[in-house]
């Protein structure tokens, strides 16, 4: 092979819950779709030796000054994109040998590039392996013998290797690309090992709009007591899960009959049924606020995630899109329309979904 050519090179989108959040890592249904108003790259280039390249803003080593380096960490954290992509190359190896796979080819370099902020609930780390996964199945040329379904597990693994707490959503959003309806019943999940994934036209979404703020809350730690008492068996966590798994149905169809009114009724109470789980504390003020100034000029307004943004729709129109621009302005949120990502699906991987 040339070394100097055959670079690969894959972007993939952040993600938007729109409904149906958290209920994917309790059996549940949701309706996501990816953001294009924010990417990751992943570029892979054949090399002599296997190399993974640090981000030269993400994975900081060098530092003007003590203050400086803890001034980084308090704002980015410790952790960049290096360990993502290993990560991945690790899982991708040992899901290709567990399943008889032959990886034919040279060594290769890894690097990346993303403009997802941290911290705001949009699945920045799963669009940096996601990408990575897409360039290391063009590059073994085995994109055919993984299913399209299984690709989001092995996105999950990646990041579970880490210790990242996360659900299949994101995932499935962001190997499908678009609009996606998801069913993780636990029947599809114990049977198949992952859910149903139903594309749908991104015509049928209305106009949305992201809210964010300049300084968002940690979006990690938001699951872990309601998970637990789900697991002890709590009832009202568990019929809460149940409604909350509930709504993507209703949500389809509301899509389908754009009937964007029920929509927003529908998106307002995943809110509550997620606040009234989890409680204010774990929420945060600041996210708490960005819903409640949507709410004031009576958008409907839920979280993309777990927190730090929010995703808002305007049933009413133009003149109430303007009343949530200047309430956004004057709490001091940023707010911009959000652009709906393409579907990511080649017509090699249409040929490799399971028949539904």
């Amino acid at each position: 092979m040339d070394w100097e050519s055959g670079m690969i090179e894959h972007e993939v989108y952040a993600r938007v819950g729109l409904l149906g959040n958290p209920s994917d890592v309790y059996y549940g249904r949701t309706i996501s779709f990816s953001l294009a108003n924010f990417s990751a790259t992943v570029r892979l280039q054949p090399s002599h030796h296997l190399v993974i390249s640090p981000h030269p803003t993400h994975d900081l080593v060098q530092f003007n000054s003590l203050p400086h380096l803890v001034d980084r960490l308090d704002n980015e954290g410790y952790y960049g994109g290096v360990r993502l992509l290993m990560a991945v190359c690790k899982v991708f190896h040992n899901y290709c040998k567990d399943n008889k796979i032959g990886l034919q080819g040279g060594n290769f370099t890894l690097s990346y590039d993303t403009n997802i902020p941290r911290q705001m609930g949009l699945s920045g780390s799963s669009a940096i392996v996601c990408a990575a996964l897409n360039c290391l199945l063009d590059f073994y040329k085995v994109r055919h013998l993984v299913k399209v379904e299984v690709r989001p597990n092995l996105v999950l693994n990646a990041e579970k290797e880490l210790g990242i707490v996360a659900g299949l959503q994101d995932r499935v959003a962001q190997v499908y690309g678009g609009l996606v309806y998801m069913d993780f019943s636990k029947k599809y999940m114990d049977d198949l090992g992952h859910g149903i994934y139903a594309p749908m036209d991104i015509n049928l979404l209305p106009p949305l709009h992201l809210i964010y703020a300049e300084n968002p809350s940690d979006s990690g730690k938001v699951h872990s007591t309601v998970r637990q008492r789900w697991l002890d068996g709590d009832k009202f966590v568990i019929s809460s899960i149940e409604e909350v798994a509930s709504l993507p149905l209703e949500g389809r169809t509301a899509l389908l009959e754009k009937n964007y009114t029920k929509f927003a009724d529908l998106m307002n109470r995943n809110f509550d049924l997620r606040r009234a789980m989890f409680g204010d504390e774990a929420l945060g003020a600041l996210n708490i606020q960005m819903v409640e100034v949507a709410r004031s000029v009576g958008a409907a307004a839920k979280f993309t995630g777990s927190g730090g943004a929010v995703v808002a729709l305007c049933p009413n129109g133009p003149s109430q899109v303007k009343l949530l621009e200047d309430a956004c302005q004057k709490a001091g949120f940023v707010i911009q329309p959000i652009k709906v990502g393409p579907s990511c699906l080649k017509e090699i991987d249409l040929k490799t979904l399971s028949p539904q």
